[in-house]
């Protein structure tokens, strides 16, 4: 039984553990600007980690995998992380998947259109994925911003994708979904025998509020 530990949004701050255990997944925005710099920071901080296993998926704010993916990935691997993006691998026996991409959010890295642009990505996603790792949440699912006064004009609506709630739904092997972006709504739901988590570890005053979340996950 793998024990994963996930977070996301840590915007480079590293004042914080994480629990031990076998698989450590940070689902982005390890940055505030995504330049060289932070990245390469972030990726240092990260491959610090003592998990066997760290893997990293880009969010909005780290420029730097969608303007140089292949310098993204090499920061990353340097520092002992398998990095992800539209792609996939098997650790300890699970199909893991991981995508950056969100709905357009302001001018922002990543951004795809809703609709058909973003659908497009999570085609992608092999039907027997166990693990898929988003920046962004499923529509309906952890991705209600209800602090202010961060996007107050939004409101306290949903604001996950529809299209990949509509693919989440089809993954009949899925047993885990991770992600960040929307801070406020860190936490765990447990729906149709899957563990969906948003592990954000910031509120949306970008102050440390949240631990990472720790799942022990079945891997037959």
């Amino acid at each position: 039984m793998p024990k994963i530990i996930c977070m996301s949004d840590s915007h480079t701050y590293e004042n914080f553990e994480a629990p031990e255990g076998d698989i450590l997944i940070h689902s982005g925005d390890i940055s505030f600007r995504g330049t060289f710099a932070e990245m390469n920071k972030g990726m240092q901080w990260l491959g610090k980690f003592p998990h066997k296993f760290k893997i990293f998926v880009c969010g909005n704010h780290d420029w730097l995998g969608e303007k140089d993916p292949s310098l993204m990935k090499a920061l990353a691997e340097e520092n002992g992380i398998i990095y992800l993006d539209d792609s996939g691998i098997e650790i300890m026996g699970l199909r893991i998947w991981g995508s950056p991409v969100q709905p357009a959010f302001c001018n922002w890295a990543f951004n795809r259109k809703r609709g058909e642009e973003i659908a497009r990505h999570w085609t992608k996603i092999p039907d027997n994925t166990q693990i898929l790792i988003t920046h962004g949440p499923p529509f309906g699912i952890l991705d209600v911003n209800t602090e202010e006064p961060y996007h107050k004009h939004l409101g306290p609506e949903h604001l996950g994708c529809e299209e990949l709630r509509k693919r989440v739904d089809q993954l009949k092997d899925l047993k885990l979904a991770v992600w960040g972006h929307i801070h406020s709504s860190h936490g765990e739901e447990f729906i149709n025998g899957v563990k969906f988590v948003n592990a954000s570890v910031l509120d949306e005053s970008y102050n440390v509020v949240y631990k990472p979340i720790v799942v022990n996950l079945e891997n037959k």
